[in-house]
């Protein structure tokens, strides 16, 4: 694994790019996810804006805090957290299964046979395209998911847009959504790291792949809250 990511990291800032092959991938990662992870997020907003004013009601008697809780909640952990665990459930896993499959039928030995790294032909343009996809579906969950928490504050609790944007700006800064924003690319940069090491390792046969694809799934989801509890530790300096 350690092998893995420094040479794609070596052959990341070293020519030839592949920009073709790099935006075909940035197209599967990044447009093609975009639809669900809106979906989804915005589910997630509206049980997070309920669920909150729910219990502080119960506890205080008053939900007048809750756009601030809300939008603090969403922009330091659901907006990138809950993007980030549905590309890897739909791209880590494709890619784990498309390199596994390469893996099986002998087409990766091919490529070294024909003097093709494949770490820089398979692993780089997919790595350089999640870490950009991260970026910017990191910015999509977090907007997609304050708008969406905002319009249940107003037709569910009450409370006007201009109350939930001042409730917001009283909690949230600036810098929680650049810290957002940095947490997104940092998981978007494990999940091809994670697919492609299980997809190098892949054993022969359809139920190698299958174990692959499962085994790079469930890496990259611990991965990334782990990395999640890491870096929120370490943006807590900045506070």
């Amino acid at each position: 694994m350690v092998d893995l990511v420094s040479k794609t990291i070596a052959y990341t800032v070293r020519p030839p790019y592949r920009f073709k092959d790099i935006v075909h991938q940035l197209h599967f990662v990044a447009v093609e996810s975009a639809p669900i992870v809106i979906l989804c997020v915005c589910f997630a907003a509206v049980v997070t804006i309920i669920e909150a004013s729910f219990h502080m009601k119960m506890v205080v008697q008053n939900d007048a805090l809750v756009p601030g809780f809300a939008a603090l909640l969403i922009l330091r952990e659901l907006g990138a957290v809950v993007a980030a665990l549905l590309v890897t459930s739909r791209v880590g896993a494709g890619l784990a299964a498309e390199v596994g499959s390469m893996q099986i039928t002998e087409q990766i030995d091919a490529l070294r046979m024909l003097g093709i790294n494949p770490i820089r032909f398979l692993v780089v343009p997919r790595f350089v395209a999640c870490v950009l996809g991260g970026f910017v579906l990191s910015i999509l969950a977090n907007l997609i998911c304050l708008y969406a928490a905002m319009l249940v504050s107003q037709f569910m609790l009450g409370y006007s847009p201009g109350g939930f944007l001042m409730g917001m700006r009283a909690f949230v800064d600036f810098k929680d959504l650049v810290f957002a924003v940095i947490k997104g690319t940092v998981f978007g940069a494990v999940i091809p790291l994670f697919s492609c090491y299980y997809g190098f390792r892949c054993q022969s046969g359809a139920e190698g792949v299958g174990l692959a694809t499962t085994r790079s799934v469930v890496a990259t989801s611990v991965a990334i809250i782990v990395l999640d509890f890491l870096l929120g530790w370490l943006f807590s300096y900045f506070y």
